[in-house]
């Protein structure tokens, strides 16, 4: 089996609302694969029918080899789902957490996996700590562990580091990787750009709707944005200026710089030629990142909701 997932079609509606719209998707073996997209956008109820957790209203397709329509328990058992809301038993401990883990799944020698699940995870020294007295990275650490007790052979990360410090987004991260090289694939969802650059693969969805998808280097390139970088004063009032002139189709704050979009590179260019000229900017070229590719695709989307209540009224 060389692809994890490989669904195609996948809808699903919540009373008149179309939440997941004609949705495809194929994962590979070992691959860390990005979900990319706005709140509203479909990504949990995605994730959510492809572990069986949902049944689609329509589409079809395979999850680990079963058929995500009539084998969902078979998925539920040999997947790790770890939702966006901390989720465990807040007035049981760390260990007490895992051993409930454990006998869900049935694992035998439960009490050696446990014990291993804390050194791996750095728990061990906090095993009979209450789970609800844990700060945000711990308790990230221990729904990790929960995850992974089962050994399952994909993993589906809901937004995993929401709230939580620099500092254990990267231990986190560093965790994915070496899960990934063993071959356990991971399909994770993240409004965090440094997070997104580390994904193998990148899916952008918007409003139930997959935009593009493909190697997460090469999005920008599928978009064909073409980026300068402008330094200088008074960038309020130049951003403003930008905005109205022509082959300028996004321009975006970052810190002390613009970075200014489009996908016409010749008009983009004669603006920015004549910009130079008034000395007044730094201006450089620069390749389009997944920031630059995610605020252009984004700008382009219609919220389904919003169509439906204009449409009611």
């Amino acid at each position: 089996m060389t692809d994890v997932i490989a669904v195609t079609g996948l809808t699903k509606r919540f009373g008149p609302k179309l939440v997941v719209d004609n949705f495809d998707i194929t994962v590979p073996r070992g691959a860390i694969y990005g979900f990319l997209g706005p709140n509203g956008s479909g990504k949990t109820t995605t994730i959510r029918m492809l572990c069986g957790l949902l049944t689609p209203d329509g589409g079809q397709g395979t999850c680990l080899g079963f058929d995500i329509l009539k084998q969902p328990d078979k998925i539920k058992e040999q997947v790790g789902y770890m939702t966006q809301k901390f989720s465990l038993y807040e007035d049981l401990s760390i260990r007490e957490n895992l051993d409930f883990i454990g006998r869900m799944y049935r694992i035998r020698n439960r009490k050696q996996r446990v014990a291993q699940a804390l050194e791996d995870l750095g728990l061990a020294n906090r095993a009979k700590q209450l789970a609800g007295t844990l700060s945000g990275g711990w308790k990230q650490r221990l729904a990790l562990a929960a995850c992974l007790l089962h050994d399952p052979q994909l993993l589906l990360l809901d937004e995993p580091t929401a709230g939580v410090d620099p500092k254990a987004r990267r231990d986190f991260w560093d965790e994915i990787r070496r899960l990934s090289a063993k071959g356990v694939t991971v399909l994770v969802s993240t409004h965090y750009m440094d997070e997104a650059v580390q994904c193998d693969r990148i899916a952008y969805i918007a409003y139930g709707k997959k935009l593009i998808d493909g190697p997460s280097a090469d999005i920008p390139k599928q978009v064909g944005l073409i980026t300068w970088r402008v330094e200088g004063p008074d960038l309020g009032t130049l951003e403003q200026r930008l905005k109205t002139l022509p082959g300028v189709e996004q321009v975006a704050r970052f810190g002390a710089s613009l970075h200014v979009s489009g996908t016409d590179k010749a008009a983009l260019d004669h603006t920015v030629d004549a910009l130079k000229a008034e000395g007044t900017h730094r201006w450089t070229e620069q390749i389009a990142g997944l920031e630059e590719a995610f605020i252009y695709l984004m700008a382009g989307s219609r919220d389904n909701f919003a169509l439906d209540s204009g449409k009611a009224a």
